[in-house]
């Protein structure tokens, strides 16, 4: 089993044979999996602002419906 350095990456190697990579350091690794995680809890909370905007715009084309129905009717 060879293993590659990963060129700008200290500490990380590839498997020459399998192709995966591999962190030498544990506190490295640490480090990339919370900077993962905080990537991922960001990028479910811009989903979750994302589908709250398009409720409250649904919500929004309702409302100005009944307030012209309100106002045809007082016509």
């Amino acid at each position: 089993m060879s293993q590659i350095p990963v060129k700008d990456a200290d500490n990380w190697f590839r498997d020459a044979d399998t192709g995966s990579l591999s962190c030498a350091d544990e506190s490295t690794y640490t480090k990339y999996m919370r900077a993962r995680k905080a990537e991922e809890a960001k990028k479910l909370e811009f989903e979750a602002l994302q589908n709250d905007v398009s409720g409250l715009k649904s919500e929004l084309g309702e409302i100005k419906s009944l307030l012209i129905t309100l106002a045809n009717k007082g016509s």
